[in-house]
């Protein structure tokens, strides 16, 4: 694997700039952070341009990530933002929570309104995250509505657009954006398997062992439950029993390149059970 990762396309520098340019005009920042690596979430560009607007940090996906660690994440980054939740977005209460989260935020800003003799404007918030964290799915909850387009690949938000959640309320979306590069190698793996990086920027060869020694340390059970693999040893060991209890054979051979796609998509879908990559101890 190199040593730095480079994917920075041409209207991820774009939406950068316009980000930076909006930030004067709303008051409150939803970060989306991947519940599965809240750490490798943090995008250090996308923090500089925030400065000091009031934040709200959403952990998304808890659905398919362990929940003893979420819960210890929620607590490591309250020490560094001033308000993180974890939302199941499938849920049709995530909608109340957020609302009543950015109002919270926004509330100062509305008194001083008031003690102006200002009628009181509703709370603009401009959501923010890397690709594929789960911003539209976020902004159709909140809003009600399929106000943004859905799709489980990196980079599908491309414009801007104010939404009006209720007379309190615009959400300002933003399209996803990434580091200019990743000095570290780790993280560019962990958001590659969750679709952050588009997987054929890595080899996928590098991802499954990555995620293979992450299973092996912290979710062993799951090789022998989902794939029935009774030796946990080897990266290779593993794939070919995969093969043979999937059927995945080419030319006679155990056909590997079946079992990584398998591997990382049943991943991605939860069909291994919920995992974070990344632990707080």
């Amino acid at each position: 694997m190199p040593a730095q990762i480079h994917w920075f396309p041409g209207h991820m520098s774009k939406a950068l700039k316009e980000i930076e340019g909006r930030i004067k005009v709303v008051d409150v920042i939803i970060e989306l952070f991947d519940a599965r690596a809240p750490f490798s979430s943090i995008n250090e560009d996308l923090e500089k341009v925030i400065k000091n607007k009031k934040r709200l940090v959403v952990l998304t996906k808890v659905d398919l990530a362990d929940d003893v660690q979420t819960k210890k994440w929620i607590d490591k980054l309250s020490n560094d933002y001033e308000k993180v939740i974890a939302l199941d977005l499938t849920k049709p209460s995530a909608e109340k929570i957020i609302s009543q989260e950015v109002y919270n935020l926004g509330e100062d800003k509305r008194e001083k309104d008031k003690k102006r003799g200002l009628k009181p404007q509703p709370i603009r918030a401009m959501i923010i995250g890397i690709p594929n964290v789960g911003k539209s799915s976020f902004i159709n909850r909140v809003a009600k509505r399929s106000a943004a387009g859905v799709q489980n690949k990196p980079g599908y938000t491309r414009g801007e657009q104010w939404i009006k959640v209720n007379k309190d309320f615009e959400l300002l979306d933003t399209p996803g954006v990434l580091p200019m590069a990743y000095e570290n190698k780790n993280k560019a793996a962990k958001l590659a398997i969750l679709g952050s990086i588009r997987e054929d920027i890595l080899p996928k060869t590098d991802l499954c062992i990555y995620l293979i020694d992450l299973l092996k340390n912290k979710y062993p059970d799951a090789l022998r439950t989902r794939f029935e693999v009774e030796e946990i040893t080897d990266y290779e060991t593993i794939m070919n029993q995969i093969c043979k209890r999937r059927g995945l054979l080419k030319a006679g051979s155990y056909d590997l390149e079946r079992a990584e796609n398998l591997l990382l998509n049943e991943y991605k879908s939860g069909k291994l059970g919920k995992m974070t990559l990344e632990w707080v101890l």
